[in-house]
């Protein structure tokens, strides 16, 4: 599998979380921010194999989601 494909397949992934998360309420999220989330650990530590980032992606829960979001929205407020 190449980069593109990879890309492709992670994205995908990615818009089905976020449209799990808007049947249950969550309207607004999109599968950039679910992708945005996921990866925010992967700065630090490198990016996984692939069974890895799928995994976090699909067993990403809404309340890990939306602490995210808060901590994103505080840090981006004292920058």
């Amino acid at each position: 599998m190449n980069d593109e494909e990879l890309s492709r397949v992670i994205e995908e992934i990615c818009r089905s979380k976020a449209e799990e998360f808007r049947m249950i309420g969550y309207e607004q999220v999109t599968g950039e921010e679910i992708w945005e989330c996921v990866s925010d650990k992967y700065h630090k530590t490198g990016v996984p194999p692939l069974h890895r980032i799928v995994n976090d992606i699909l067993s990403l829960k809404a309340t890990q989601f939306m602490n995210w979001m808060t901590m994103s929205i505080y840090k981006d407020a004292h920058r």
